[in-house]
């Protein structure tokens, strides 16, 4: 594996351990659905969503929901067919539990 195909686990230590990046390795299973892994590179478990979530109001985020299933749904016959459209499902089960809560 070349030394760009590697992330570091931790930069604070000395001794740092490369480790495979997950979208170059077998081992490592990625969900470009439900937990992208380029939305999950921070040092504290911290989904984008969760950080948008976070800071937008109810509305808001119904409105960023509805967003996105329809950009998702927009591409869907262009860019990638079916994860398309379970990202738009993924948006639309979002806005269906804001609306339940």
């Amino acid at each position: 594996m070349k030394e760009q195909d590697m992330v570091y686990e931790d930069f604070s230590t000395e001794m740092m351990r490369p480790k495979p990046d997950p979208k170059y390795s077998a081992e490592y299973k990625t969900d470009n659905v439900n937990s992208p892994i380029h939305y999950n590179k921070n040092n504290h478990g911290i989904e984008c969503i969760q950080a948008i979530r976070a800071a937008l109001t109810d509305e808001e985020f119904r409105g960023y929901c509805k967003g996105n299933v329809l950009k998702y749904t927009w591409r869907e016959n262009y860019k990638n067919k079916l994860e398309d459209l379970e990202k738009a499902s993924w948006y639309l089960n979002r806005l269906i539990e804001s609306i339940k809560k």
